[in-house]
């Protein structure tokens, strides 16, 4: 069973998203609120996947997603974003980000998402 962790400043996105995985079959690894946060808890629970959202205080998610992907180049890393931060998509994805999911969220958008990228 895939771990996932969850990185979002919004409580209420985590519980949304968390809800999602949960339900069809994927084990929350856990939840980070912020960039630095998420770079931390990645070292710590090695989760097969991480849904990181782009927008954070402290530490964005592609600096997040950069740290991340330096101590580990095999990091799955699926970024999530706002509309209209196509600039902000592809510099993730230039740094190694798999995939994007644009908020409102679809909950079978974030499901493509994750089982395309864990394959």
């Amino acid at each position: 069973m895939a771990r996932i962790l969850i990185v979002d400043d919004a409580a209420f996105m985590r519980m949304m998203i968390k809800d999602v995985i949960s339900k069809n079959g994927f084990e929350v690894a856990g939840e980070a609120v912020n960039g630095m946060d998420a770079v931390d808890k990645y070292n710590e629970l090695k989760p097969d996947l991480v849904l990181m959202d782009i927008t954070m205080p402290e530490m964005d998610g592609i600096q997040a997603l950069k740290k991340i992907k330096e101590g580990d180049g095999n990091a799955k890393v699926i970024m999530c974003s706002a509309m209209g931060q196509q600039a902000m998509v592809i510099e993730a994805i230039q740094s190694g980000a798999k995939d994007f999911i644009v908020k409102p969220f679809q909950p079978e958008r974030i499901l493509e998402a994750v089982q395309k990228v864990l394959g």
